[in-house]
C-alpha cells in the first residue's frame, strides 16, 4: 500500500467529514426557518420578506450536499476496493457489490434520511394525501397568471417528489372535454384543512389575503378576509374576492373554512 493511496483515502475522508458538518449547519438553518414560519406564518406576506426563497435555497443546498456525500463515499469505496487483497476479503467485497442495486433503490430514502425531520414529515404528509382533494397550481412558473383548481391526488412519487393529480371537472370544448391529469411538484400543492376538524385550519384574521374556492366553482382566487368563522360563530369565512366587483363594490361571499388556504408567496392573478 503506497503513501499516495493512503493520502487519497485520507483526503476523501476529510472531505466527507467536511460535507457532513456543512450538512448539519444547513439542516440547523432549515429547522430555524421552520420554527420561524410556524410561529409567525404571516411574515411571508410582508413586503420584501424572503423567507420562502431562503428556505428553497437551503433545501437545494441540503440536496446538493447529500449528493456530494454519496459521490465522495463511492470514491472511498473504489479506493479501498483497489487496496483490498484477494481471498475472503475480496469475496466479501464482491458480495457488497452485489447489493449495489439495492443501495441505488434505497438512495432516495437515504437522501431523505439526511434531511431534517420536518422535511421527512412533509414527504410522509404528501404521501398520505392520496385520494384527498387539494388546491393545485396547474400553470407553469413562466405563466402570466397563476391558475389554481381543486384536484384529487392520485399518487405521490417520493423519488421525484411529484404529485399525480386529477382535475375531476370536465374541461371545456376548447380543451377537448374530459377530466385532466397533471404531474406537479410539491410547491404547486396546498392541502385543504380537514372538513371535520376546524382546529386543523389556520386562523386568518380580518384583512389577511388568502386563496379560496370561489362559491359554485372548483377554481381558487385571491381574496381578503372580512370576518373569520370564530367571530361569526359559523364554519364559514366572509371574504371579498379580487376582481369580483358588482355595482361598483366587492360583494362579501361566505366560504367554508376548509376551502380557504394561505395565499402562496408571489401569487400572480
Amino acid at each position: 500500500m503506497s503513501s499516495p493511496d493512503i493520502a487519497g483515502i485520507l483526503e476523501n475522508s476529510r472531505e466527507l467529514d467536511r460535507l457532513r458538518k456543512e450538512q448539519e449547519e444547513v439542516l440547523s438553518e432549515i429547522n430555524k426557518m421552520h420554527k420561524k414560519l410556524q410561529a409567525t406564518p404571516e411574515v411571508v406576506e410582508k413586503p420584501g420578506d424572503n423567507s420562502l426563497s431562503r428556505l428553497k435555497i437551503l433545501y437545494t443546498q441540503a440536496k446538493d450536499l447529500s449528493e456530494n456525500e454519496v459521490n465522495v463515499s463511492n470514491q472511498l469505496l473504489s479506493q479501498l476496493d483497489l487496496l483490498l487483497p484477494s481471498g475472503p476479503l475480496a469475496q466479501q467485497r464482491r458480495r457488497i457489490e452485489g447489493s449495489d442495486q439495492k443501495r441505488k433503490r434505497m438512495k432516495n430514502e437515504s437522501d431523505i434520511s439526511r434531511l431534517s425531520p420536518s422535511m421527512r414529515n412533509q414527504l410522509e404528509a404528501c404521501a398520505s394525501l392520496k385520494g384527498e382533494q387539494v388546491a393545485a397550481r396547474v400553470t407553469g412558473n413562466n405563466a402570466e397568471k397563476d391558475e389554481w383548481f381543486v384536484v384529487k391526488v392520485m399518487q405521490f412519487d417520493r423519488e421525484t417528489k411529484e404529485f399525480e393529480v386529477l382535475d375531476e371537472e370536465p374541461g371545456d370544448d376548447e380543451e377537448g372535454g374530459g377530466q385532466r391529469k397533471y404531474k406537479l411538484p410539491m410547491s404547486c400543492i396546498i392541502p385543504f384543512p380537514k372538513k371535520n376538524d376546524p382546529s386543523s385550519a389556520p386562523d386568518f384574521p380580518p384583512g389577511r389575503h388568502v386563496l379560496a374556492v370561489y362559491p359554485g366553482t372548483t377554481a381558487l382566487y385571491k381574496a381578503t378576509v372580512v370576518s373569520p368563522p370564530r367571530k361569526r360563530k359559523t364554519d364559514e369565512y366572509l371574504l371579498e374576492f379580487d376582481d369580483d366587483e358588482e355595482d361598483g363594490a366587492l360583494p362579501q361571499r361566505a366560504v367554508p373554512f376548509y376551502n380557504v388556504v394561505p395565499l402562496p408567496d408571489g401569487h400572480r392573478q
